[in-house]
């Protein structure tokens, strides 16, 4: 039933209070994903924390990000796309109050995964709620304005961190949601109308009618959320556990099997269930199984190094947060303005082109800052990679979730836009997790009597590992793009009807089907 509140949506004057609303959502979401980078040193220092406790502060929110954004799609359809978003806002500033208040790296961790489960209610639910609110002319507006506030997340995560570490503390990052995530529950609330996706209109006979109607949670396909989940997790863990205490450590490998046999389960429900949250059919599509590579491996190569460039230059270079975040600018900033700039061009060409190339500028741009880097360079050595990785990352993002949707069939758009989104997720979390493990081998051995020569040759031989592997990754990716994905590609004859049910991850988009510029520029 519609809120009385809610009919105020329709009103002239409130007319784009519902763009307010999910665009401060998702802002909040979004810089929360890199607002932590240039606080890492203060948090260090103020929870006694290790190198892999820091990992898993940046890793677990993105983890439970990805591992739930399909799953809370196929939520928001059935009880309600306002209802699960608000309910996503409210556990979002709920656990960024714990996380403020965090006596130890532990309970810090798990306020971040609380945190990402309440990102990725939010997420899934604030591209379905503007379909929902505009037509037309309107749409178009409604969806520019949130895709440039997904941009400009990216510039200014960075920087808010290090003000508001420099000049408050480093629990301020987080305590700064509260007052703003209020701010949006109250306009959602008020302006924004309930909607609903297919899920909650299943078309059945009824006797399975009335069933869905005594437990209509029974829709959601609890056994793939939840050995998709166990998948990624113990990936990660495994990972970070492999370059802390070895790959053939007991631990390690029962995290990386229990990976495996994790997603074996998953493939096995997802060919089983009605309603799966991943169609398998939509895999065997060459251009779309590319284009989830291409998600992942953008994602794991643009962005996570930019935590261990954060604590290189206030731990090595002795910047202050403040200017940390400033340092890392150049990315965001080259790729807001080729998103501004030719956003609308991009849209129009063969979507192998923009995405392929992206992801080689993406890899050219990690490649020149390994090649510049060396024992005495400075900031300065970084800001040609960084402008040439944010042109190839404003050239390539946009396009991502339309070409996503172009290579699926149209009753698969909701299910594809969420495949998407949780692939870039996935790759900024495994990225962190390999890549962290690379970085601190090159740290191994360097105790607290080591001089201050040999930590700065340690951090620079450690970044330049992981940018030669960012590198590689984003050009080998690029090079697959440009051969195999093609215009069209959701025509191909009979995928998307194999493998499951009629419904996925959002009717119109669980987790970000949009018209144009519907994909982030430049946000994580």
């Amino acid at each position: 039933m519609q809120s009385a509140l809610g009919t105020a949506a329709g009103r002239t004057g409130g007319k784009w209070w519902p763009l307010v609303a999910v665009t401060l959502g998702n802002f909040l979401l979004l810089v929360d994903v890199t607002i932590v980078n240039t606080a890492l040193p203060r948090i260090a220092d103020g929870l006694h924390a290790s190198f892999t406790s820091l990992q898993w502060v940046m890793d677990i929110y993105a983890l439970a990000l990805a591992a739930l954004l399909m799953v809370a799609g196929s939520a928001a359809d059935l009880f309600g796309r306002r209802r699960l978003y608000v309910a996503g806002l409210t556990l979002f500033a709920l656990a960024s109050l714990a996380c403020g208040l965090a006596p130890d790296a532990g309970l810090l961790v798990a306020a971040r995964a609380v945190q990402g489960v309440g990102a990725a209610a939010m997420f899934a639910t604030n591209t379905p709620l503007l379909m929902a609110a505009y037509q037309g002319r309107d749409r178009g507006v409604a969806f520019g304005v949130w895709g440039g506030t997904s941009g400009a997340a990216a510039a200014i995560g960075p920087v808010l961190g290090g003000v508001l570490t420099e000049y408050a503390d480093w629990r301020a990052i987080f305590l700064v949601n509260l007052p703003l995530t209020a701010v949006a529950v109250w306009i959602t609330l008020r302006w924004v109308r309930e909607s609903h996706g297919d899920l909650a209109r299943p078309r059945t006979n009824s006797v399975k009618t009335n069933s869905v109607k005594r437990n209509p949670a029974a829709l959601i396909d609890w056994p793939g959320a939840a050995s998709f989940t166990a998948c990624a997790g113990a990936l990660t863990y495994g990972l970070m556990r492999g370059g802390e205490q070895g790959w053939t450590e007991r631990g390690t490998l029962v995290s990386l099997v229990g990976s495996a046999l994790a997603l074996l389960v998953f493939l096995v429900v997802e060919r089983r269930v009605r309603r799966p949250l991943l169609d398998l059919g939509l895999l065997r599509r060459p251009s779309f199984a590319v284009l989830m590579a291409a998600a992942l491996l953008l994602q794991a190569a643009a962005f996570p190094y930019l935590t261990f460039v954060g604590l290189w230059v206030q731990n090595v270079l002795g910047l202050s947060p403040v200017q940390a975040g400033l340092a890392v600018t150049p990315m965001a900033l080259m790729s807001l303005l080729v998103g501004a700039l030719g956003g609308r061009h991009l849209q129009r060409m063969a979507p192998q082109l923009p995405v392929g190339v992206g992801l080689l500028l993406v890899g050219v741009g990690a490649l020149l800052q390994y090649a510049l880097l060396g024992d005495g360079s400075g900031w300065a050595a970084l800001v040609p990679g960084l402008a040439v990785s944010g042109l190839g990352i404003g050239t390539a993002m946009p396009v991502l979730v339309s070409a996503a949707l172009g290579a699926a069939p149209p009753q698969r758009a909701g299910m594809a836009s969420g495949a998407v989104n949780t692939f870039r997720q996935l790759g900024y979390a495994l990225g962190i997790a390999l890549l962290g493990t690379v970085f601190a081998d090159a740290l191994h051995g360097l105790g607290p009597g080591a001089s201050r020569e040999a930590v700065g040759a340690g951090y620079v031989t450690g970044l330049t590992h992981i940018m030669l592997i960012s590198g590689v990754m984003a050009l080998a990716a690029g090079l697959l793009v440009l051969v195999v994905v093609r215009r069209g590609g959701g025509d191909a004859d009979g995928a998307g009807q194999a493998g499951g049910g009629d419904r996925g991850a959002g009717a119109d988009g669980g987790a970000g089907a949009a018209p144009g510029r519907a994909g982030a520029p430049a946000g994580v």
